[in-house]
C-alpha cells in the first residue's frame, strides 16, 4: 500500500473540460495545486509566510498524464513529501478517478524561501519535524 499523508476531493465542474470533450490538463494541475496548498495549509506554512515572509515558493512541477478525465465527477488527490532536502522538498501527488483509478501522477519541487530578502532558506528543524510525519515511512531492511 502506498502512503500519502493528505487526501483531498474535488468537484470536477464543467468549465474543466476543453474542445475533445475531456477534462483538461490545465484543470488537472490546478487539482495538485489545490492539494499542494492544503498540505501547506496543513503544516502551518500558509500562516507562517503571513507572519514572518518566509514560506515555499514552487520551483518546478511537473505531470504524468495517465488516463483520460471526464465531467460530471470528481477527483481525490493524494499528497505526500517523497524527498526531503536542505533548502528543498518534493511533495508527490496522485489525482484519481471515481473508480480510484490514477488519472494523472504529479510531483513539485518546493524551495523555503524569505520573500522579504528575496533568498532561499535552510528548512528549519520545526518544520523539518513536521514534514517528517509526512513522507513514507523508510523501507525495512527486508524491503530494500
Amino acid at each position: 500500500m502506498t502512503f500519502f499523508s493528505t487526501t483531498i476531493r474535488l468537484r470536477i465542474d464543467w468549465s474543466d473540460m476543453d474542445s475533445f470533450g475531456h477534462i483538461n490538463n490545465l484543470a488537472i494541475l490546478r487539482y495538485a495545486q489545490s492539494s499542494r496548498v492544503h498540505f501547506m495549509e496543513e503544516l502551518g506554512l500558509m500562516q507562517s509566510h503571513a507572519e514572518t515572509g518566509i514560506g515555499p515558493v514552487l520551483a518546478s512541477t511537473h505531470c504524468q498524464f495517465r488516463k483520460q478525465l471526464f465531467y460530471p465527477g470528481h477527483v481525490t488527490v493524494q499528497s505526500r513529501i517523497d524527498q526531503l532536502k536542505n533548502t528543498s522538498f518534493h511533495l508527490r501527488h496522485q489525482i484519481l478517478d471515481d473508480a480510484r483509478e490514477v488519472v494523472a501522477e504529479s510531483l513539485d519541487v518546493l524551495v523555503m524561501f524569505d520573500y522579504r530578502k528575496n533568498v532561499k532558506l535552510t528548512i528549519p528543524q520545526d518544520l523539518r519535524d513536521r514534514m517528517a510525519g509526512s513522507a513514507p515511512p523508510a523501507a525495512s531492511e527486508a524491503e530494500r
